[in-house]
């Protein structure tokens, strides 16, 4: 049979190139996309985002409201017209007087404009608003760090998911191999069938444990989803050389003044105060007069017999009222409002008092999760020490294999404990920004530089798992 080669081999270059294009289209397209990080992230959420885009419509209404109050001080124009046909079945009449035409079709339109001169209702509630304005901005602004937070926490709650994954994983392959040494040893005689069980329960136990892990992965990356918008494949993972400091300012009462002038929350809460003292001025102007201008020219026109030309009218005025007697009414939308004001002066209040427990509180949680980071790398070094001593003495007998399940055990809680310990301090210390009023774009990307420890993928590699466990009822007795 002739070898192909020959044949194939000579073909010209520029065949082999043109015979290799799509397997490189190919494998270029199946080639993974770069993965996303913080930053980019969070420009997705501020532009997709339903309830921040809610938040946005909501700003756009109020605004247009200024514009439906400041209506009513701008000139009024109307024009109105009739046409109407008029028919006499029966009318009385004198003698020798003619009777009139008992069908006669009238026109008539009218013009009319007005202009307030001075009414303080009107004018007190565009003020209003405008206060009205300032409250649902700074209420935009609380929703967009909101967002941010929201989505700084869903993207570091997915790092942390994949950390303790891989915790998960790495434990249950150290306590699988521990299950082979100990089906080895149980083989030949040198340990009994209850070692055997102890590490085979451990092993499931850890499996359990790490399903129950992808399954938070997975969900993380969807809650990641509702916020953005979009699904991505891949974010950024964290660098382990994260400096893990104080916030600074380190004076606790430094960030709560910052709070004091920053937090969106209270700004909008110190605003409505603005907005009922309004509704309070509103009301008060229900007992002053109001003076408009006004003009109007009338044209009316019929087809009666007897009756020549048309006719027509104008005036030019001010007119002036004023309520002398309204029933009580302005009086008690005074006391109302004035009772709405000084809620308003309490909610601000609580929201203050609301403000600086959470700025204290996320101050005490970030300087002791600097500490508990601290005692948590230490606790994995221990733990290690602890199971590398636990093996030691498995080997020579002083120890049994419970011991070194156990030992293992402590040490993978330790690692995940330590990486969920890091993310709970760049979550809390992004919380402490939120409740100052000061996290922004600009704040997560100085958090996007500490991200530079590879990427975590949406899709979970196929966990060939561990060797299928033999019942171990099947095994042979020594």
């Amino acid at each position: 049979m002739t070898s192909p080669c020959p044949s194939l081999c000579a073909r010209p270059a520029r065949v082999l190139r043109r015979a290799l294009l799509p397997m490189m289209v190919a494998s270029a397209l199946a080639a993974p996309a770069q993965a996303a990080d913080l930053l980019t992230i969070a420009q997705d959420a501020l532009q997709n985002n339903a309830e921040l885009a809610a938040a946005r419509s909501q700003t756009s209404g109020v605004e247009a409201g200024r514009d439906v109050e400041r209506a009513d001080l701008l000139p009024q124009v109307s024009a109105s017209g009739n046409l109407t046909h008029n028919r006499q079945y029966d009318a009385q009449s004198s003698p020798g007087q003619p009777q009139g035409d008992d069908n006669v079709n009238r026109f008539g339109i009218t013009l009319e404009a007005t202009q307030a001169l001075f009414n303080a209702i009107d004018s007190r509630q565009v003020e209003r608003s405008e206060r009205e304005i300032d409250q649902q901005l700074y209420r935009l602004a609380a929703t967009e760090q909101g967002v941010l937070i929201n989505v700084s926490s869903a993207y570091f709650e997915i790092l942390r998911a994949h950390e303790v994954l891989e915790a998960r994983r790495a434990q249950e392959r150290a306590i699988n191999r521990q299950l082979e040494q100990a089906r080895e040893q149980f083989e030949v005689g040198l340990i009994a069938i209850t070692e055997v069980e102890e590490a085979k329960a451990a092993f499931d136990q850890a499996r359990a444990v790490r399903i129950a892990a992808e399954s938070d992965l997975q969900v993380r990356f969807e809650a990641l989803e509702r916020l953005t918008g979009q699904r991505y494949e891949s974010i950024d993972a964290l660098g382990d050389e994260l400096a893990i400091a104080p916030p600074a300012p380190t004076d606790r009462g430094a960030w709560v003044e910052l709070a004091m002038q920053n937090n969106p929350q209270v700004l909008a809460s110190q605003a409505g105060i603005e907005v009922s003292r309004s509704a309070v001025e509103i009301a008060r102007a229900g007992r002053l007069p109001q003076v408009n201008a006004f003009a109007n020219y009338n044209y009316s026109d019929s087809d009666a017999d007897g009756i020549d030309g048309h006719d027509s009218s104008s005036q030019v005025g001010v007119g002036v009222s004023l309520p002398l007697y309204t029933g009580g009414r302005t009086s008690a939308s005074v006391r109302q409002n004035t009772y709405l004001l000084e809620s308003s002066q309490y909610d601000f209040e609580d929201q203050r008092r609301s403000t600086i427990q959470d700025v204290r509180s996320s101050y005490t949680r970030v300087t002791n999760d600097v500490s508990t980071v601290e005692a948590r790398a230490q606790a994995v070094v221990s733990n290690q020490s602890a199971l590398d001593a636990t093996r030691a003495g498995y080997e020579v007998g002083t120890r049994n294999i419970v011991d070194v399940l156990n030992a293992e055990q402590n040490l993978y809680n330790a690692i995940a404990e330590l990486a969920s310990a890091r993310y709970d301090y760049v979550i809390n210390l992004l919380t402490l920004r939120q409740q100052a009023g000061t996290l922004d774009e600009e704040a997560l990307a100085e958090v996007n530089a500490w991200l530079d420890g590879g990427s975590v993928d949406f899709q979970l590699p196929d966990e060939g798992g561990s060797d299928p466990v033999m019942d171990i009822g099947e095994r042979p007795t020594p």
